[in-house]
């Protein structure tokens, strides 16, 4: 890697390097081989040629995700700023819908607030006080992050090159009033098999998921893509991510959201024939551990 700025042919490289991972499975090697390890102006721009194949296909963008929102995860990459990911519409799933494992290459899960717009956000200096206005209601969520590179061998640029490390989300179906919520005092439980795996808050994301928007609203604003009415916005990890190793469902309860679940199953014939719950707590409908979420430190 040099200090020299990434060529169009470099960041061309880079994205077909991330399209064929996707394609046929193999995690590929990482793409800061090709585009260095700090330009995320090179990084977003493949991440933008990997995206504009979706969109030539027919995909279709619903919204955005934030990344890197822990100031621990900001430290272990050096950098000191969150990074964003496009959501396409055949990323979005619903509570309980079963999510078929081979569609993803080294999946690990994270619980997340999710908002939703009713206005657009276009601006360079968008405040709180106009995200509130423009966010129509609220969901639990949770991210199925996913990286093509290799044994997550990723730096800043890996991740943003490869759309902040998407790979699904799961929305809860209550939708909530922002004013409702106390975000920054949320807590949050992950449970997986009847136990809990991973704990947060909303302070673990920037302090609230508020101000993790408002950087996403002027951020994609400045980059020529800002936030519309009807777009689902990821707001990041309230708690630690967590590994997708094998079938079951992933419950989250977010204080004053409700629950939302991740089923995943080894196939889609699988999933044809019902959830894969492997013991009476991953099915739904069993009841919540009895356990209070503690506060992230991340």
């Amino acid at each position: 890697m040099t200090a020299e700025r990434a060529s169009d042919a470099e960041i061309a490289d880079a994205a077909e390097r991330l399209r064929r991972a996707a394609a046929t499975g193999v995690p590929c090697a990482p793409v800061r081989e090709l585009i260095g390890g700090w330009d995320q102006d090179a990084a977003y721009a493949v991440q933008r040629a990997v995206l504009d194949g979706h969109l030539a296909d027919g995909a279709r963008r619903v919204g955005h995700k934030i990344g890197l929102t822990s100031p621990a995860v900001q430290r272990q990459f050096g950098v000191y700023t969150p990074d964003y990911g496009v959501l396409l519409d055949s990323m979005v799933h619903t509570d309980r819908e079963p999510l078929d494992l081979g569609r993803f290459l080294q999946p690990r899960i994270e619980a997340e607030v999710a908002f939703v717009l009713g206005k657009d956000l276009d601006g360079p200096s968008v405040t709180a006080a106009e995200v509130i206005a423009a966010t129509d209601f609220l969901l639990p969520a949770l991210e199925i992050v996913d990286s093509r590179v290799a044994g997550w061998d990723i730096r800043i640029t890996d991740t943003v090159a490869d759309n902040a490390s998407s790979g699904a989300v799961v929305l809860g179906t209550t939708p909530r009033p922002l004013a409702a919520v106390d975000l920054p005092g949320l807590g949050m439980a992950l449970d997986h098999r009847g136990e809990t795996v991973s704990t947060g808050s909303g302070a673990a994301c920037l302090g609230t998921p508020l101000a993790a928007v408002v950087w996403l609203a002027r951020e994609t604003a400045r980059r020529g893509d800002p936030l519309r009415a009807g777009d689902l916005v990821l707001s990041g990890a309230l708690g630690p991510m967590v590994p997708v190793t094998g079938p079951g469902v992933f419950r989250a309860r977010l204080d004053g959201l409700g629950e939302v679940h991740a089923d995943f199953v080894r196939s889609a014939a699988e999933a044809a024939d019902g959830p894969a719950a492997t013991s009476p707590a991953d099915r739904p409908g069993a009841p919540a551990a009895p356990r209070t979420p503690e506060r992230s430190t991340a």
